[in-house]
């Protein structure tokens, strides 16, 4: 039997944020992997070392979390006024899946850098010191992004005294813009409150009805009350991702959750739409120690919150879910804003910093009634970016 030998395409590892992805320009793929569709999917599949029954990804890139089995596919913008296009794609770990459904707000802030380094951003819109702003159009969730990276003699400036809580080492910062967040999901209406409720009461079977704040912003997100479900809000990894009821329980909290936001049909479909929504649970501030060791006082924080990414508890924060914390905290007599304390003290143009599993994180949001309807044009915080290694991945011809 022949067997083809491997290929190898341009490609670059990097983090953003608290992920860690594998990066490409449309360009570089093989022409079958250029348009969506199954060798598109095969192809990434096998880049990172899905699916794998071990839970390991030891043959590919990935590193076997949520966070680390990411793939970004970026080109020219054909938007206008937009820098660059920017796809994102969640790989399953254990199936034969990559998810298209949502973005990866982590991974956002290694976009402009890549950008800007593989030549898809004009030169003239890169000042040789400064910030260069870059214009990105998510094309997941059909959205503007504004990163600013900053560039010294020329170049990316990757390295910085910037620290972010679940990253290791400090880097440069990079701030990000989502512009008007709330996602325009098929069968969501575009609206932010899909239900069209601040806070709604989701029957779950085996588990009860609970209250929830079910938000399209950033990311499709469910909120739910830490108390309701005997949890603190300050629990780390372990004590959720080591207990397979808890994680039974959230995921069927997500799948009924995904049914009351119109984003699926019936709960059979949630197998096959991992990436979002996200759930989270909320509870007002306490002292806890992060992940790291490093305490986190009270009163350094607004509220807690604890997210479950692809059916595991997340080490520290999508990047997508801190935009719909933010977004939600504006925005009185939601679940989120009720935790922070209630009210309108960050309606307009306030920040929440809230405590999550590695620490602490800030996030702004400009939220406005219109019409009737709460809406946000912006939310912003502060990431990193770095690349890893760059040069080319290897993949079994036969792979896709």
């Amino acid at each position: 039997m022949t067997h083809l030998p491997q290929i190898k395409i341009p490609a670059t590892y990097m983090r953003g944020g608290t992920s860690k992805g594998v990066f490409f320009r449309l360009q570089d793929l093989p022409a079958a992997a250029q348009v969506p569709g199954a060798a598109r999917d095969a192809l990434l599949l096998r880049v990172i070392g899905s699916p794998d029954p071990y839970g390991k990804q030891i043959d590919g890139m990935g590193g076997a979390t949520s966070s680390t089995s990411k793939t970004v596919i970026l080109s020219q913008s054909t938007q206008p006024e937009h820098d660059v296009d920017y796809l994102f794609g969640q790989v399953a770990i254990d199936k034969a899946f990559v998810d298209w459904s949502g973005n990866c707000g982590n991974l956002s802030a290694a976009v402009g850098s890549f950008a800007i380094s593989a030549g898809l951003v004009d030169a003239s819109r890169i000042p040789h010191n400064g910030v260069a702003v870059v214009r990105i159009w998510q094309a997941n969730i059909s959205k503007t992004i504004i990163a600013h990276v900053p560039i010294t003699n020329g170049e990316v400036q990757e390295t910085g005294d910037f620290e972010l809580d679940g990253v290791t080492f400090p880097a440069a910062e990079v701030q990000l813009e989502f512009m008007d967040p709330a996602a325009d999901e098929e069968g969501a209406g575009g609206s932010m409150f899909p239900t069209g409720n601040l806070v709604d009461q989701l029957e779950v079977p085996g588990v009860g009805t609970l209250q929830a704040t079910m938000i399209n912003a950033g990311i499709p997100t469910i909120f739910v009350n830490a108390q309701d479900l005997g949890y603190s809000g300050t629990e780390l990894q372990d004590a959720i991702n080591g207990d397979a009821a808890a994680l039974a329980k959230f995921e069927t909290i997500r799948a009924y959750g995904a049914v009351r936001m119109g984003l699926i049909a019936n709960i059979d479909e949630a197998a096959q739409r991992q990436h979002t929504p996200k759930v989270a649970f909320v509870a007002p501030p306490a002292a806890y120690v992060s992940s790291s060791g490093k305490p986190v006082k009270g009163s350094e924080i607004d509220l807690l919150v604890r997210a479950l990414s692809m059916g595991k508890l997340h080490h520290a924060m999508m990047g997508t879910a801190a935009v719909a914390i933010g977004t939600a905290a504006a925005i009185p007599g939601t679940l989120v804003n009720l935790a922070a304390g209630g009210g309108e003290r960050e309606a307009v143009h306030g920040s929440v910093r809230f405590g999550h599993p590695s620490g602490t994180l800030r996030v702004g949001a400009q939220a406005e009634q219109v019409g009737g309807e709460w809406c946000v044009r912006k939310a912003s915080m502060s990431r990193s970016a770095r690349v890893l290694m760059e040069g080319w991945v290897r993949v079994p011809g036969a792979a896709f």
